[in-house]
C-alpha cells in the first residue's frame, strides 16, 4: 500500500496527493454532517449511485439500503455527534481506499432523552471518481467499542 510519508519541507509533498485526500475528506464530512442534521437529502452526495456498505456486520447492498439504515438508527434519535479522524488514503493504480477513525454519540430523545449510546470504530471506504467528484463505492464498518445503550436509536415516529 502506498502510504503519505512527510519528507522535509513538508512542501516536497505531491500536490495531487494532498487534493486527492482534502476531495476525500470533505466527503467524510459530508457524511457526519448528513447524519447529525439528518440531512437524507445528501446521500447522493456522499455514496456513489451503485453504493454499497457493510454496518455492525450488516451488508447494505445499495444507497437506498444505506439511506433506510440511517433513517432506521438516527430518525428517532436525539442530538448525535459524529467526529472523524486521522484519516488515511492508499491510492493503488486507479483503486483508492480509506480509513477513518470515528467516534459517534447519541442521545435519546423523549422519554428517552437521559440515555446515551456511544461507539467508537473506523470506516474503510473504497471510493470511485464521478462526474460530480469522489464518493464513497463501498463502506465498512467496524466497531471496537461502544458503552450506553442502543435503545437510543430508532426511526421517527
Amino acid at each position: 500500500m502506498n502510504t503519505l510519508r512527510l519528507a522535509h519541507p513538508v512542501q516536497a509533498l505531491p500536490l495531487g496527493r494532498l487534493l486527492l485526500e482534502r476531495e476525500l475528506h470533505q466527503v467524510l464530512i459530508g457524511y457526519a454532517l448528513l447524519c447529525d442534521g439528518r440531512d437524507w437529502h445528501a446521500i447522493g452526495n456522499v455514496f456513489s449511485e451503485d453504493a454499497s456498505a457493510t454496518y455492525g456486520g450488516h451488508a447494505r447492498p445499495d444507497r437506498a439500503a444505506i439511506l433506510a439504515m440511517l433513517r432506521n438508527n438516527l430518525g428517532g434519535c436525539g442530538p448525535t455527534q459524529h467526529l472523524l479522524g486521522n484519516l488515511q488514503v492508499w491510492v493503488e493504480g486507479e483503486q483508492v481506499t480509506s480509513r477513518i477513525e470515528v467516534r459517534a454519540s447519541h442521545r435519546g430523545m423523549g422519554e428517552k432523552q437521559e440515555l446515551t449510546y456511544d461507539c467508537m470504530g473506523y470506516y474503510q471506504d473504497r471510493w470511485t471518481h464521478t462526474p460530480d467528484g469522489w464518493r464513497i463505492a463501498h463502506r465498512a464498518m467496524t466497531v471496537t467499542l461502544e458503552f450506553g445503550t442502543r435503545r437510543v436509536l430508532g426511526p421517527a415516529h
